[in-house]
């Protein structure tokens, strides 16, 4: 990709339409504030993936005891080590 294209805020809020167009074509553009890049403008690209039950599969283990919690854990979360020592 070349050089973006550099548009300022104002211009940005005038041309939206023109310029979402360009960038699906494939354009860079800036929108700058103050003279200084501010945002990039890209095109939606939706990132999700099907799930697929199972894929981790043997490949996790989960500790027998992860459900159990100690009493000592439990009173750290619920402030009760601070409360005695403070």
């Amino acid at each position: 990709m070349g050089t973006p294209t550099i548009v300022n805020m104002h211009e940005a809020k005038t041309k939206l339409s023109e310029l979402g167009r360009r960038v699906w074509e494939g354009e860079e553009i800036v929108i700058a504030r103050a003279g200084e890049p501010y945002l990039d403008l890209v095109p939606h690209r939706s990132t999700r993936q099907d799930r697929t039950p199972g894929r981790w599969a043997g490949r996790l283990w989960i500790a027998e005891d992860f459900d159990e919690t100690d009493a000592e854990t439990i009173a750290a979360f619920e402030g009760a080590q601070q409360e005695e020592s403070g």
